[in-house]
């Protein structure tokens, strides 16, 4: 029986699959392919791997669609592929549960050390087995379409970083996000920036929580660890 992590790769292009398998191969990882989302979403249900690579661009449906499939049932970590280098696109990717976004083109290696930083933030890799998705906040609603988040169905008027880092945390109540974890999920070029500006946004943002309910903290501070939204 295979021992290595499992990272199941979803892309129509065999030469895309091929690169990533080699490359996931030197580095200790077994690697699987599906060219098509309905076949990705048949597999992960019977062989649930450790990660999946999710190209955005598919035959059938659209990356976006085989996540929120993905995400009825599994918390897998997912690292989204994709032509296109929208802002939009990246930011839906993320709000719909992905766990990391990289535009083609791009070098395999660079995927290989993605998903290596992924699989330590979740439990080194062992695997993911289904799950009851966490109940979400009913306070918050992330409006898609406006690219907005409605609090207490109020918008609340967020610079570009404060709704990543807000819709983050809302997509997943509970999860504990250390502040590099938030610098690497929000931010174009976290290597650019301080983890200290996470707490300057983080402050902002309570703030206009504060506004609407001032009587409630929201945003929960684990000390030594990070951030987490308060569950509904």
């Amino acid at each position: 029986m295979n021992q290595k992590p499992t990272i199941l790769i979803v892309d129509d292009e065999p030469s895309i699959a091929d690169a990533l398998t080699y490359a996931l191969s030197t580095e200790g990882l077994h690697a699987e392919w599906c060219g098509t989302g309905a076949a990705a979403l048949t597999h992960i249900q019977t062989s649930p791997p450790a990660l999946v690579v999710l190209d955005v661009g598919l035959p059938d449906m659209t990356g976006f669609d085989v996540c929120r499939g993905i995400r009825a049932s599994t918390n897998t970590p997912i690292l989204f592929l994709s032509a296109r280098a929208e802002e939009v696109d990246r930011i839906l990717g993320l709000e719909l549960g992905g766990d990391d976004y990289i535009s083609k083109p791009f070098s395999p290696r660079e995927v290989v050390a993605r998903i290596k930083a992924i699989l330590r933030r979740t439990e080194g890799g062992r695997g993911v087995t289904p799950f009851p998705v966490p109940k979400r906040n009913p306070d918050f609603r992330i409006d898609e379409e406006r690219m907005r988040v409605l609090f207490k169905e109020q918008p609340l008027e967020l610079t570009r970083y404060e709704f990543r880092l807000l819709c983050v945390l809302v997509r997943r109540p509970g999860r504990v996000y250390s502040r590099e974890d938030l610098m690497n999920i929000a931010w174009e070029s976290p290597e650019m920036s301080l983890e200290r500006t996470v707490d300057t946004h983080i402050k902002t943002v309570r703030a206009k929580l504060h506004a609407i309910d001032p009587e409630t903290e929201f945003i929960i501070t684990h000390r030594g660890l990070g951030y987490s939204l308060r569950e509904g």
